[in-house]
């Protein structure tokens, strides 16, 4: 765990790095209003006949994603918002449902004030995630013909999430560092985090249940016959895009939070890159790897990596 935290710490740091040395290029921020955002959905799909010897299984996926940015900057006031949603589903030719790859919500607010002419800020930030569809675990059952005789299996799924269960809301006053829109870092040291979930997914009748249920860590860190839980901690936010070399831009997003009132030492990660090869104004290869840490959640790391080409629409 410690050594993951530091390789990500360290990545996070050359790439601010790196990036630093791009922004000074940079013109002097606009005032006003600055709205960008991007629509990108990938394919892909793969077929094998009857006698291809190699083997395979047929499948199609595809991934649809949208980032829009609307920042205001007046004399020494800055917010910045970014909304991101993502939604995937692939299907296997010999699996009988359709499962995700990706669903995701996110908005980030982030106001600040300028102290004097430096980089630094005061600021205010809020984030609020969920997802859209609903989240299922997978299993297999045996079935039976009328004898009672065992004639094969069949797959079933059992719902565990869906919209605004589990949905998290972090916010807090704190301190800005920012050199331009796409390099900055903000510290929270008084983060309020509240964690809120459906009520269905919690519902224990006997203490006993009551009991396994809490001590297995509840649901998302909700105990057993709640709906919510607060969390009062320290937030890092990190953020900083630049280009790798012509027509190839990254763009790293860093949030770390500890929970001063159970396990401090535990500090969720959560980690994004997107790395975008355009092709040209309509067509790129995206790449996108997120590593999560929440022991709320799963005490290990939770990997998500897509790749595939794109077809892109900004606006």
């Amino acid at each position: 765990m410690k050594k993951t935290l530091l390789t990500v710490v360290l990545l996070i740091g050359s790439t601010v790095l790196f990036a630093q040395e791009e922004t000074k290029k940079d013109e002097a921020p606009k005032e006003g209003w600055t709205r960008g955002g991007n629509i990108s959905f990938l394919f892909n799909q793969s077929a094998f006949n009857a006698d291809w010897l190699g083997g395979g299984t047929s499948n199609i996926a595809g991934n649809l994603s949208l980032t829009y940015d609307f920042n205001y900057r007046k004399g020494d006031i800055t917010w910045d918002n970014k909304i991101i949603a993502d939604y995937g589903l692939t299907k296997l030719k010999d699996q009988e449902f359709t499962r995700k790859t990706n669903d995701r919500f996110e908005y980030n607010s982030l106001l600040g004030k300028q102290i004097k002419e430096s980089n630094w800020y005061y600021s205010f930030f809020l984030n609020f995630r969920t997802q859209f569809d609903k989240g299922y675990e997978f299993g297999e059952e045996t079935v039976l013909d009328g004898t009672g005789t065992v004639i094969g299996t069949r797959e079933t799924r059992t719902e565990t999430t869906h919209i605004f269960s589990p949905a998290f809301l972090q916010f807090g006053p704190g301190m800005l560092w920012k050199k331009s829109d796409n390099l900055k870092v903000n510290i929270a040291p008084a983060t309020a985090k509240f964690i809120f979930v459906d009520g269905d997914f919690t519902e224990q009748a006997s203490q006993a249940e009551i009991d396994l249920f809490n001590e297995a860590g509840g649901y998302f860190g909700v105990e057993a016959n709640e709906t919510s839980r607060f969390e009062f901690g320290a937030a890092l936010n990190g953020y900083a895009k630049f280009d790798i070399m012509k027509n190839i831009s990254m763009e790293n997003i860093l949030n770390l939070y500890s929970n001063y009132l159970e396990d401090p030492q535990n500090v969720d990660i959560d980690y994004t890159a997107n790395i975008v090869m355009t092709i040209n104004k309509y067509l790129s290869t995206n790449v996108t790897f997120q590593a999560i840490y929440d022991d709320n959640a799963v005490g290990a790391f939770q990997i998500r990596e897509v790749f595939g080409l794109g077809v892109n629409y900004g606006f």
